[in-house]
């Protein structure tokens, strides 16, 4: 992932909006070596697994729509009941789909998948109020199924073993081939590139199959951490992340931050390039982690109230 990661330092050298404070990345970095964090593993109760291809499906329909669960202002938060529980966000969808392929909806059908009616995704993540971009959610999973009926007589397993073992390979294979993974923005004249979901669904394959089989990757150390919006709310909470006045004041009235603004793509390239200047000041302190492991841990702090004092920033976008 070095183009990504060139071309997010091209921001990251450019931004007006967007800062790292170096003595708190430094503190925070110390903290996280005294305290060595449980890095988070896989949720097997929240996340559909049976070890077969069934799962390979339920992990790219999930990857396909894990995007802007946010609720418009005004508006019920969606939000499912699992359990007696109830589930909202990224942890919704996951338990949502994995009831929905256990009860024997064809997710795992490409031709379905390919012709898939709004009605049926609805009646899907049917719940309390309601996600945004549904329109977008029905036509990407119709690009998955046509994607997967196309090159790879319906198997997404067939796929996976093509990238050889590898998650680069996987991820901008995806980023090339289906529109709705093709993350990237201009910024001041360049191609930005992120590819945040696309990377995602590779280290959400390697982490449900433990490394191995389909999830056997060699070179997970290569992916970056997955910009979206969790991420800069921790690390801005943290210090680490710096905001211009006029930027901190638009996020914290909930204004929204169009897709492909200057101001959205300086917060995702400079969260980036904080998990990488902390993966490298944890490294010289003797605490080898990867990008992946990091970015959950951080996204995992985030779900903890402390770190949602001050609110994440609001972009209408399928990317994340």
């Amino acid at each position: 992932m070095e183009d990504v990661r060139d071309s997010i330092l091209y921001v990251v050298e450019r931004a007006d909006h967007v800062w790292i404070n170096p003595e708190r990345l430094t503190h925070i970095s110390k903290e996280i070596y005294a305290n060595r964090p449980t890095i988070p593993t896989w949720d097997y109760t929240l996340h559909y697994f049976d070890a077969t291809e069934r799962t390979l499906y339920y992990l790219f329909v999930l990857d396909t729509i894990n995007f802007c669960f946010w609720p418009k202002q005004g508006h019920q938060r969606w939000s499912i009941s699992v359990g007696g529980k109830e589930l909202s966000g990224y942890y919704g969808l996951a338990a949502g789909l994995k009831g929905a392929f256990e009860k024997g909806y064809p997710l795992d059908d490409p031709t379905w998948l390919a012709s898939l009616k709004i009605e049926d995704l609805e009646e899907i993540l049917s719940g309390k109020g309601k996600l945004q971009l549904m329109e977008e959610r029905v036509m990407a999973l119709r690009e998955l199924g046509t994607f997967f009926l196309g090159k790879w007589a319906g198997r997404p397993a067939k796929f996976v073993e093509a990238c050889r073992a590898s998650a680069v390979r996987l991820a901008l294979w995806l980023a090339s081939e289906l529109p709705s993974f093709a993350d990237f923005s201009y910024y001041k004249g360049r191609k930005i590139l992120f590819y945040k979901r696309a990377q995602l669904l590779a280290a959400d394959l390697y982490c449900a199959f433990r490394g191995k089989g389909w999830g056997r990757f060699l070179d997970m150390e290569e992916l970056t951490a997955f910009a979206d919006y969790k991420l800069p709310q921790v690390l801005r909470h943290m210090g680490i992340l710096q905001y211009s006045p006029s930027l901190a004041k638009r996020i914290d009235s909930r204004e929204l931050i169009p897709p492909g603004s200057p101001e959205e793509v300086e917060i995702r390239a400079t969260t980036i390039w904080a998990v990488e200047l902390l993966l490298e000041e944890l490294g010289r302190l003797g605490l080898k982690m990867r990008a992946f492991e990091l970015d959950w841990m951080l996204w995992n702090l985030g779900q903890q109230g402390v770190f949602r004092k001050k609110p994440y920033h609001l972009t209408i976008t399928r990317f994340y």
